[in-house]
């Protein structure tokens, strides 16, 4: 019976460093190992394994040739399956269906990253998405967890971060000294918006709700393209758009808190594992 050459998975998980992060130096930190260590490995896995060369040398990068570009593939469905089944062999449990519940500032925002490391480490897990506002979300009693935006002193929860809420304007715009502000907010019943309207009500500012969504992206769409003002937590603002305040005549606006809500009846470990990661993914922004 033919025999037929194996390759190490250490070999692969570092050849994928190496492809990801275009060189040795920051492959070798990924994979904890030294660079000249890394070096060898790949002297190994192209000399004596495959026995074709799988990068070529661009200045100080190190590119994919043909064939590894055609391994990379192989190499990251092969760490993938090995991953799910040790998984599945080590926390059988760790299976099922999380639905999380979050406005859907938070989701391009805080989530990616937390929901990449956890499928890297549970991918037999299903995550279900509901993306609608924190007042909606409140009222459900079908959700495992739930992200939410609170007021002040009504926290309840896991508190997540707290951060202020600014205003915010097109890099251009000069929407501020209209006689009537125009304001692009979320829908009637989002807390922000009243702290919005509240503070400007205060100071006997006019202004008006030219535009309102329950999307951020709308919003934001909105406010791009100079034709309103916003109030949002300061994280999510783009980095086209510029942060206004009291030199503008505008008011400050309070803290806002955002906390994660478990459900007590769908509790298990893997909604317990997946709130922890949400709970990390936040502090680390």
């Amino acid at each position: 019976m033919a025999s037929y050459p194996t390759i190490d998975s250490e070999l692969l998980r570092t050849f994928v460093a190496i492809a990801d992060q275009g060189g040795y130096t920051r492959a070798a930190e990924q994979v904890n190992r030294t660079q000249s260590a890394v070096s060898m490995q790949m002297k190994r896995l192209e000399e004596d394994v495959v026995q074709r060369s799988l990068f070529q040398r661009n200045g100080r990068q190190m590119l994919l040739t043909a064939e590894g570009e055609l391994l990379l593939g192989y190499a990251r469905r092969i760490l993938r399956l090995q991953g799910e089944a040790l998984n599945s062999l080590r926390a059988p449990h760790m299976v099922g269906l999380v639905r999380i519940g979050t406005p859907d500032d938070y989701v391009t925002r805080f989530l990616p990253g937390v929901l990449a490391r956890f499928a890297q480490a549970f991918p037999l897990v299903q995550v279900e998405m509901h993306c609608e506002p924190s007042f909606q979300l409140l009222q459900r009693q079908d959700l495992d967890l739930t992200i939410v935006t609170r007021e002040p002193g009504k926290e309840i929860g896991q508190l997540l971060r707290q951060e202020e809420v600014v205003w915010a304007q097109a890099e251009n715009a000069m929407l501020h000294e209209c006689a009537t502000l125009p304001l692009a907010m979320f829908n009637a019943d989002c807390f922000c918006r009243n702290w919005a309207c509240n503070a400007l009500d205060t100071m006997s500012r006019d202004y008006r709700v030219a535009y309102s969504s329950p999307s951020l992206s709308a919003i934001f769409a909105v406010v791009g393209a100079g034709l309103a003002v916003t109030a949002q937590l300061r994280s999510l603002i783009p980095t086209e758009m510029r942060i206004i305040g009291k030199e503008e005549g505008l008011p400050d606006m309070p803290m806002a808190s955002i906390v994660l809500l478990r459900n007590p009846r769908s509790k298990s470990p893997v909604t317990e594992c997946l709130a922890e990661h949400i709970a990390d993914g936040f502090r680390q922004h």
